[in-house]
């Protein structure tokens, strides 16, 4: 669903900014590019700023948080967390392997084809990093 506006559940919101929080953590490196979109992400979640701010400050020293891949209630909205994921892991010129490994985990276990992040990682090659606009800016969650 490039491009739509999608309304989602308040648990795929919160499995959507906790995934891309988990994301930022396999590298063990939180960069300024990476708050700069995990900001957005929260913002356009509908999640309270003071909140967002400490998860993301908090997230590579929280061991309190269950380290899986989130699963979705639509297989669109685990393509879109797919590519978000991506511009995400790109944002700091630095696709770790343990990030791909980790999209992949979460493509499989939302019914995707795991290969699906590589062919995605691929398209994205060449993009330029500053024209970073995330898919979840199209979502709206149901409140």
């Amino acid at each position: 669903m490039k491009g739509a506006a999608m309304q989602i559940s308040v648990l795929d919101g919160s499995n959507y900014f906790k995934g891309l929080l988990l994301l930022l953590r396999k590298d063990e490196r939180v960069t300024p590019s990476e708050l700069d979109l995990m900001r957005r992400v929260g913002a356009t979640l509908g999640f309270e700023k003071e909140f967002y701010e400490t998860a993301i400050r908090d997230i590579l020293e929280n061991t309190h948080i269950v380290d899986a891949p989130p699963s979705f209630s639509k297989i669109c909205l685990a393509e879109q967390f797919v590519r978000d994921g991506i511009r995400i892991a790109r944002s700091d010129n630095d696709v770790h392997v343990r990030e791909v490994e980790w999209l992949e985990a979460t493509a499989a276990l939302n019914g995707l084809d795991p290969t699906v992040v590589r062919r995605e990682l691929a398209e994205m090659h060449g993009t330029p990093l500053d024209v970073c606009r995330l898919e979840v800016e199209d979502l709206t969650v149901d409140r």
